[in-house]
């Protein structure tokens, strides 16, 4: 068992001095056993506690600050403080151990690849017939020295034990090796060649849960860290490559993963959207989850470097750049100050870099032309694929479309050295409860089992759309974090404490709330018990206090006017085109007939709909409320200035009685 740290905040000079200060007073009490002695110690001793309490604030809001963004961090820090740690024991953490996770983690990759290739699919072409590409993208353009600064600025401030300078630190003195950077950047870019000191990663294994034998290699998932300045070079490749594959649409639609504009949330919108509408026209929809198995880990170079130059129309330095970019990686593992031999890697996208997940969304381009050629809707975030279709009752012979469609799906799947993981693929019904029954027991005649409800992307779905196991999941989730800050809101200031609640609780009442539209009051009344809570942390008010003034007093809306916000905040950004496009169509400009004086007021066509599901709908819900609000607001000529009117019509609507 490891010693026990000395704590950050208590190698602060003045603490030290302080510490010394009280000591002194102390053996002189103790020696003298006067009452005057014993009184200055006292003295002493507050002003230590006083100091000790000033310098730990600091040292907590420094970390908070620096880490606002970075949940991961302030993650880390919570547990810290309020859990016990989970060590690794002597044994564990050495050279042997080293290299045996190093040896673990690329048999896992290796054995995946092997039962690929001897899948019957993989003698056939990895590649559909060629398109035609008009355009192609064969050079970089140069940067200058004020762009790469503006980039480097806007990096996150992770380093790597590769890196010569803590990032933070090189930063800092960024202004001094500028010119050095931009030239190492600038040539990358025009010789079409990725350095190859900046191609080895570090590896560290992470325990999957707290509560997993720390004895199995099993219960740990590698995280990768890659050289800070190969970061950079990446963000200006990926700053260049997308902006011409954004103007030239070479992007899939329904592909809402790593991109601007869009999230999980945008894309579970859309599906919701749509089963909803499905359900108000009387049918019933199918949901499927497709999971795969370390599929950023298994994708082929030659496939990838073929997609990008035959399917995106990449060419000339640029492909060169890429082969270069992806061919004689290695890793290391890491821990504590131990390291494994270095280990090739022959395949996948590089983890923890910008440009894996660009990269895996353009492998995965011909996937949805497979679901599209079976009139089969998609929608896909990163390798988080779902597909879903309507079915009319009692017809059920467009399942056998999508039968076929798992069955060329997977057939892709193993060209591209792929797995799809079958007993991990889930599906779900939605609509009418005795057709949803009915449809089971004909899905399973196939072999293909239903369930009530699954995990789709952070959010639990049911076959009513209740989102009822959701929100209770959110509920638990957030009363521990709640519990774990109040028991350290005593070491933070007012403010820290505020930063915290937002990055853990306002954080996971937020996540996705707007597919909550339509929900009874009573399902929305237990997140406002989270926000209830967290406001009673913060301003340590008693529980019988009354909350509506509290949460005025903090400008925090309540839970149902903040789902209101997330839509509508989605419904301007469509409006002005800064929103994803398979939202923006179900969004259509309100044009009467004739001239009247609702004409040119920026108001929504509001769809017809039959049932409280087809009110839950985004295509009427958020037409509905954007109507509802002022042309002033509608017609906000920027987002901020959206924002700052919404949250102030939505402040008053909500405290007008208070």
């Amino acid at each position: 068992m490891p010693c026990k740290q000395k704590a950050p905040w208590r190698n602060d000079a003045a603490v030290q001095l302080q510490k010394r200060e009280c000591r002194k007073a102390e053996r002189r009490w103790r020696k003298t056993k006067l009452h005057i002695h014993k009184e200055i110690f006292k003295d002493r001793l507050r002003d230590y506690n006083k100091i000790m309490c000033t310098c730990r604030q600091s040292y907590f809001s420094s970390i908070i600050n620096n880490n606002i963004n970075n949940s991961k961090v302030l993650f880390t820090v919570v547990d810290r403080l309020t859990n016990s740690p989970i060590y690794m024991t002597p044994e564990l953490v050495s050279t042997e151990r080293c290299n045996e996770f190093a040896k673990f983690f690329n048999t896992k990759i290796h054995n995946i690849r092997q039962d690929i290739s001897t899948s019957i699919f993989t003698n056939e072409p990895s590649c559909s017939p060629k398109p035609c590409i008009i355009v192609n993208m064969s050079q970089f353009s140069t940067i200058n020295e004020e762009v790469l600064i503006d980039t480097v600025s806007h990096l996150k401030s992770s380093t790597c034990s590769l890196d010569t300078l803590p990032t933070k630190f090189l930063k800092n003195v960024f202004y001094s090796i500028s010119e050095d950077i931009l030239q190492i950047v600038n040539t990358s870019l025009m010789s079409g060649v990725f350095p190859n000191a900046l191609k080895t990663a570090v590896v560290k294994p992470l325990l999957k849960k707290k509560n997993l034998d720390t004895n199995l290699l099993n219960n740990y998932r590698p995280i990768s860290n890659l050289p800070f300045i190969g970061k950079i070079i990446e963000k200006i490749v990926f700053k260049q490559v997308m902006h011409f594959l954004s103007i030239n649409n070479c992007l899939d639609q329904f592909q809402s993963g790593f991109r601007p504009n869009h999230s999980t949330e945008t894309a579970l919108i859309k599906v919701i959207n749509d089963i909803r509408l499905n359900t108000d026209s009387g049918k019933m929809s199918i949901l499927l989850l497709l999971d795969l198995s370390a599929a950023f880990d298994t994708i082929d170079h030659n496939i990838l470097i073929d997609r990008l130059e035959n399917r995106v129309g990449i060419s000339g330095t640029v492909l060169k750049w890429f082969s270069s970019y992806l061919q004689g990686r290695k890793y290391f593992v890491e821990m504590e100050n131990n390291v494994s031999e270095t280990v090739p890697v022959t395949c996948g996208v590089p983890q923890g870099s910008i440009l894996g997940p660009l990269l895996f969304n353009l492998y995965m381009i011909p996937l949805g032309e497979i679901m599209r050629d079976y009139g089969i809707s998609y929608h896909s975030y990163a390798d988080d694929t779902q597909i879903y279709m309507a079915l009319c009752p009692n017809n059920y012979g467009p399942i056998d479309s999508l039968c076929k469609c798992l069955e060329q799906i997977n057939k892709w799947m193993g060209q591209n050295f792929l797995q799809l993981n079958k007993d991990k693929t889930e599906i779900i019904l939605f609509g009418n409860s005795n057709e949803r029954h009915r449809l089971a027991a004909y899905l399973d005649s196939k072999s293909l089992k239903s369930k009530e409800l699954v995990r789709n992307l952070g959010v639990q779905m049911d076959s009513d759309l209740t989102f009822n196991s959701h929100v209770k999941a959110v509920t638990k989730s957030a009363f521990y974090h709640l519990k774990n800050i109040n028991k350290i809101r005593d070491f933070l200031s007012k403010a820290d404490l505020e930063k915290l609640i937002h990055a853990f609780i306002s954080s996971r009442i937020d996540y996705c709330n707007g597919l909550l539209t339509g929900l009874p009051k009573k399902t929305i009344k237990q997140l406002q018990l989270i926000q209830n809570a967290a406001a009673r942390v913060l301003t340590r008010s008693k529980r019988r206090e009354h909350i509506t003034p509290i949460l005025k007093s903090l400008h925090w809306i309540p839970v149902c006017y903040r789902i209101d916000f997330k839509v509508l905040l989605l419904v301007y950004k469509c409006v002005n085109g800064a929103g994803p496009a398979y939202l923006s169509n179900e969004l259509q400009q309100y044009e009467p007939s004739r001239t009247l004086r609702s004409s040119g007021t920026a108001q929504l066509e509001l769809p017809k709909v039959k049932t409280k599901h087809g009110e839950a709908a985004f295509s009427y819900y958020a037409a509905l409320k954007w109507n509802q609000l002022t042309e002033s607001i509608r017609r906000a000529p920027t987002l901020n200035m959206f924002k700052s009117r919404l949250k102030t019509y939505m402040f008053d609507q909500a405290f007008s009685s208070a």
